[in-house]
């Protein structure tokens, strides 16, 4: 079954792209959540302009994307844990804490954007990257102290 997408989807192509997918996947998935529309004759024609209005969409999230990259360089995160002797945290800080931190700040970012190959586990200063959009990635500074 072929169907234009609507959003990039991870693994399948990008916004405008014509691709094959099985139809249950289509049927119980995609076309649901509004992540695609299925390719008749009528969309084909229409192709062009579901393409234009896509590539606005596209350029508005993008520079969106990018401001908010910019504004993230800036942006220290503090968790205080309670820590062993050797620095050893009783617990970790992971994704969703930042998330949840950067939220708090103002930022629309989700856990899963957080790239953060383990969870902190050890008190010290990081650099951390949250992809935003599409290939845009912000970085921002993760300070993890002792808990007096």
């Amino acid at each position: 079954m072929q169907v234009i997408l609507q959003e990039d989807v991870e693994k399948l192509g990008a916004r405008g792209q014509i691709v094959d997918v099985s139809p249950g996947y289509a049927r119980n998935f995609l076309l649901p959540r509004k992540l695609a529309i299925e390719a008749t004759s009528s969309t084909m024609k229409q192709l062009e302009r579901i393409r234009a209005t896509l590539a606005k969409k596209t350029a508005t999230e993008r520079e969106a994307a990018q401001k908010q990259a910019e504004l993230l360089a800036a942006v220290t995160l503090r968790f205080a844990r309670k820590a062993g002797e050797n620095d050893q945290l009783f617990g970790s800080v992971t994704s969703a804490d930042i998330a949840e931190a950067l939220v708090q700040q103002g930022f629309q970012i989700d856990k899963r954007q957080i790239q953060l190959v383990d969870a902190i586990k050890v008190i010290g200063e990081y650099d951390v990257a949250a992809k935003i959009y599409q290939e845009i990635a912000g970085s921002f500074k993760v300070v993890v102290e002792k808990e007096a």
